[in-house]
């Protein structure tokens, strides 16, 4: 792939990242990870027993303004930098630690780099499946590349809207963006079976705040095209990271209506509670442990390629 006119993301980006240099992801071509470790707050059939294996990439070619990890997705928290070889490493590593599955998250713009530590890593010994955790935005091109190693899509679709998609997502053309990755994926994945193993796509979808008629928009789009080959994860507890803007909670109302609407329209999936604990959304990529002990634990492989870093 030629990188001085990147074609990982849909932005397009002429640089070379090779060279040092860095597009909208705020990224060169070296691999940056924050954090490694098992995690206990995915879709059940992904945490598995003991947690899935998280490998949170720094970076990210969207500016979402209310992102839960905008420390590592646009704040400039570097952190750790690791070769091709080592990220294979750290998968086998995962998978001697007890991960259920390999969750790869948000490695859009590490996509060749990506595909070559899998090859390594399963070619010495990794059989665990391999999650490709995004926002969807990404170019076709760029998931041809990775899409064999990919046993299953856990996608963002944002919204459909491109008014949405500009207040919430920093870009107005990820409602357009989002489209053909989708149907590459139904035709690359016509079925999703998460009972057997992990294969497929499951959607992720959250409600934005103020934004009711947007889901329901896509909801009726979903069911249209994709119900039939994904499953859908519906989420409601939109927590903003940093300062509170003031946005109104969905109501006890407006999320039964959803949740009859999902019915309605014979989606299956999984739809998030409105109760759930919000703090355990927010985690703090500084430390060793972002998250709740109870909620995740930290690669020792990880921390110890950290550690002599900071060294």
């Amino acid at each position: 792939m030629d990188y001085s006119f990147c074609e990982l993301c849909p932005n397009l980006c002429r640089v070379d990242r090779t060279g040092g240099q860095v597009g909208r992801c705020g990224q060169t071509n070296e691999i940056k990870v924050a954090w490694s470790g098992l995690h206990r707050g995915e879709e059940p059939p992904i945490t598995g027993e003991h947690g899935s294996g998280m490998v949170f990439f720094c970076g990210c070619p969207l500016h979402c303004q209310y992102c839960q990890n905008y420390q590592i997705s646009q704040a400039g928290w570097d952190g750790v930098t690791l070769t091709e070889q080592e990220l294979s490493t750290l998968m086998l590593e995962l998978q001697a630690f007890g991960a259920a599955s390999i969750n790869l998250v948000t490695g859009t713009h590490y996509i060749p780099s990506i595909a070559s530590a899998i090859r390594d890593a399963k070619a010495r010994g990794l059989t665990l499946p391999i999650v490709w955790n995004s926002s969807g935005y990404e170019s076709v091109e760029a998931l041809k590349l990775v899409d064999p190693l990919i046993d299953l899509y856990l996608l963002d679709v944002k919204t459909l809207d491109h008014k949405v998609a500009s207040e919430f997502c920093g870009l107005s053309r990820y409602a357009d963006a989002i489209v053909p990755v989708m149907k590459f994926l139904k035709r690359r994945h016509p079925s999703t079976d998460l009972e057997n193993g992990l294969k497929g796509t499951l959607v992720r979808h959250l409600v934005f705040p103020g934004c009711l008629d947007a889901t329901v928009d896509f909801l009726h789009w979903y069911a249209d095209n994709f119900k039939d080959c994904t499953l859908l994860s519906l989420m409601v507890q939109f927590v903003p990271p940093k300062d509170d803007p003031g946005f109104s909670k969905m109501t006890k109302e407006e999320y039964n209506m959803l949740l009859d609407l999902v019915d309605r329209l014979g989606i299956d999936g999984f739809v998030q509670e409105m109760d759930e604990n919000e703090i355990l959304w927010i985690p703090d990529f500084r430390r060793d442990q972002p998250f709740p002990e109870s909620f995740a634990d930290p690669l020792p492989y990880f921390l110890d390629i950290k550690n002599s870093t900071l060294l």
